[in-house]
């Protein structure tokens, strides 16, 4: 049997995904206790992230939205191989594999409706498996959140193309974000380089082929002092999906997310439409 690849959010503890507890893993998303209709927003993680990377996001859709609020938002996000739970596994360098795995899980738990979020690489892995579930019998997603990162029709990243441990790390760095704290710590560095590596061997193999356009609405979010991201980079989202598509700017840089969980939840309810 294949492990399961989602997480559900918050976990137990302040940065750990768990594994769905029994029953609740497909059928319609979970409503929230408050009466509000229920709602599956599954999330991708940047490069070298663990599903853990959301548990600020998930905390802050769970704690609820303003009085009147329209939907509740329940959290699965995605645990790639090589990392906490999944140490010790070996991570995957192929974009296009993972999305294969991620979108038919997807279907596999049959949570309706639902909605894809992906921050960086995440992005990336995000649009693939939208277009595969698009390709295949079901309902899709009802909307995707495309957070720092280019559309792939942009070209390649030039951030992507680091090539040794060095560099990669000094890449980082500069980055900032929660996760570049690690990077302190060499027995932590050591943990987190095998992860690195293949993310961003699979983000310099990527190369987006052209195809059928998605039908649901795009979120991009950027970073408005993100390095990574350009104006025209996350203006070609737009033609990547028939329906509309909106690009929100906030504060911060490529990790704006650690400081903005609060506001990209108010924006993520006020985006989602109300379930049937």
């Amino acid at each position: 049997m294949t492990a399961a690849w989602f997480r559900e959010l918050p976990g137990p503890g302040p940065d750990r995904g768990s594994p769905a507890p029994p029953g609740t893993a497909t059928g319609r998303a979970r409503g929230g206790g408050d009466g509000h209709a229920g709602l599956r927003l599954y999330c991708f993680p940047h490069a070298g992230g663990p599903a853990g990377a959301f548990a600020p996001l998930a905390r802050a859709l769970a704690a609820g939205g303003p009085t009147g609020a329209r939907v509740s938002v329940a959290v699965a996000a995605a645990q790639y191989p090589g990392r906490q739970d999944r140490y010790r596994e070996r991570p995957w360098e192929d974009i296009g594999a993972i999305a294969d795995v991620l979108a038919a899980e997807i279907r596999t738990r049959d949570e309706q409706p639902y909605a894809l979020f992906g921050h960086s690489m995440g992005a990336v892995v995000a649009y693939e498996t939208a277009r595969r579930l698009r390709r295949t019998a079901g309902p899709g997603p009802v909307r995707l959140f495309v957070s720092g990162r280019d559309a792939p029709s942009a070209g390649p990243v030039a951030g992507d193309d680091v090539r040794d441990d060095e560099a990669l790390l000094a890449h980082i760095r500069r980055l900032g974000g929660t996760g570049s704290r690690v990077l302190a710590e060499p027995e932590l560095v050591a943990m987190a380089l095998p992860a690195l590596r293949a993310d961003y061997r699979a983000l310099r193999s990527y190369a987006w082929s052209p195809g059928e356009p998605l039908d649901c609405p795009l979120t991009v979010l950027v970073g408005d002092a993100d390095p990574l991201v350009t104006g025209a980079g996350a203006a070609a989202w737009r033609d990547l999906s028939t329906a509309a598509t909106t690009v929100r700017l906030l504060p911060g840089g490529h990790f704006y997310l650690d400081d903005c969980a609060p506001r990209v939840a108010s924006l993520i309810r006020e985006a989602l439409p109300v379930p049937a």
